[in-house]
Formats: structure tokens, C-alpha cells, sequence
């Protein structure tokens, strides 16, 4: 039997949506913007499985729960690749060839594919624990998930030989559930307090402005209506001086 280690306490670091199953396995998988996938993930022995829809701090998150538990030795992506951020050509490219000076993971196609708060050595403890990355991108298929699972597990080396890595998300694993839910919808800003005094200036202003445009409005109306009835009357005496004299001479003869 492969060797094993105690993950981190308290694992996973980085809280979020995700199932989490034996902490022992040697798998890990990523759903990216599928659901639905998880739990048949952790039937069929992975570790942990979740969602993860940005190609910034969500694969911060993903970083920092696979590293803080040295038995994750195989990486499993699949679900839906989700677009525009392109999250998982993007862990892809950090596993391949890490990040830059400036952060960002290279050969990544994501809009912003940067790493603020994981830097080069977590990369690169992800990229020496993990043993396998299995492309599964935009495969929704359980039965061939279950199978790479089970197919990784049946490999397993054992545990990665260092002690678990724990890194600090600032404003991502402490807060996950406050910013974003965890692995299924990250980056979504806090909601902040409403100013109530302001809010009720904008509403009185509002008020007042919504009066003079109905007053406005009533003014046209009257004086249009004004108008429309005084041209009734003068057309209607205008006729009248006209037809009564022609009257008055057809009836004289």
C-alpha cells in the first residue's frame, strides 16, 4: 500500500463549493463550469472535486487545496471549459510552464490568467507533486471520469515526499465564502453597506424632479387643450359669418 500523510489541518485551506471525499486519494478533479460531476468524481475515489470557473483566483484556490495535502498526486480536468476566462487551458498552461516575473501563468489564453497571491514556489511545488495532468476538458461523460479516477489510483505513488504547503489567499481562502462561494463562482465583489443618507437625498431629489415634469406636463395638456377648443369656436364662428349672410341673400332673393 502506497504511503500516505496527514493534509494540512483543517483541509481543505481554501473554502468553496466543492465535494470533498478520502483525503488519502491520490486524485483531484476540477470541474470547471459543469455541475453535476462531483459527487460521481468522489464515488469513484477522488479526493476532492469541484468547480472552478476564473483563471485567477480560482486557480489560486485550486493551488492552494491541492498542495496543502501531499497525497494528491494526479490532477483530473474535465467539465465544460468555460468561456472567455478559459479556466482550463489555463491550469493546463500553469502546470506546463508556471508563471512569470510578473505573474501571469505563461502560454495562458485566459482574459487575465495572473497568479497575485501564489508565486513561484507553490507553482512549483504544484508542478512537482502532481505526477499527471488528465485533459478531460468539455467531457461530461461520469463513466470516462470515474475511469481516469480509478485508472490514476491504481498508479498511485504515494505521498509527495515534503510536508504540506499552506499559503495565505489574501482576500481568496480566508475569505472564499464571504467573496465568492469558493471554487464555483469566484471573483464576484462583496456587497457593501448601503448609505442610507444618500440614498434618501437621491430619493427626495428624484421626488422633486418627478413633480415639476407632472406639473409640466399638466400645463401642456391644459394649454393644449385651450388651444384645440378656442380653434373649435373660431372655425365655428367663422362659418357662421359666412353662411348667415349667403343665407340671408338666398332667402331676400
Amino acid at each position: 500500500m502506497a504511503d500516505k500523510k496527514a493534509p494540512a489541518a483543517g483541509w481543505p485551506v481554501a473554502n468553496g463549493e466543492y465535494v470533498v471525499g478520502n483525503p488519502e486519494s491520490c486524485v483531484a478533479v476540477v470541474t470547471l463550469g459543469s455541475h453535476g460531476l462531483d459527487q460521481a468524481a468522489i464515488d469513484a475515489g477522488a479526493a476532492i472535486s469541484g468547480p472552478c470557473h476564473t483563471e485567477n483566483l480560482g486557480i489560486e484556490k485550486v493551488v492552494a487545496n491541492y498542495i496543502s495535502n501531499p497525497n494528491i498526486r494526479f490532477m483530473v480536468i474535465t467539465g465544460s471549459e468555460v468561456q472567455g476566462h478559459i479556466t482550463g487551458q489555463c491550469i493546463k498552461a500553469l502546470y506546463e510552464n508556471g508563471i512569470g516575473d510578473d505573474g501571469g501563468i505563461i502560454g495562458a489564453k485566459g482574459a487575465i490568467p495572473f497568479m497575485e497571491n501564489v508565486g513561484t514556489e507553490p507553482v512549483g511545488r504544484l508542478q512537482s507533486q502532481i505526477v499527471e495532468c488528465i485533459d478531460l476538458i468539455d467531457v461530461e461523460d461520469t463513466g470516462k471520469i470515474s475511469d481516469a479516477i480509478k485508472n490514476c489510483i491504481s498508479k498511485d505513488p504515494g505521498a509527495f515526499e515534503e510536508e504540506p504547503m499552506v499559503i495565505e489567499l489574501e482576500g481568496g481562502a480566508a475569505a472564499a465564502g464571504e467573496e465568492e462561494g469558493g471554487l464555483m463562482i469566484e471573483g464576484i465583489p462583496t456587497v457593501a453597506e448601503p448609505d442610507i443618507e444618500s440614498m434618501k437625498s437621491l430619493n427626495e431629489a428624484l421626488d422633486y424632479k418627478v413633480g415639476l415634469m407632472t406639473r409640466d406636463i399638466g400645463l401642456a395638456s391644459g394649454v393644449q387643450t385651450e388651444t384645440v377648443t378656442g380653434l373649435m369656436y373660431g372655425s365655428v364662428f367663422a362659418v357662421a359669418l359666412i353662411a348667415v349672410p349667403i343665407a340671408l341673400k338666398f332667402l331676400m332673393g
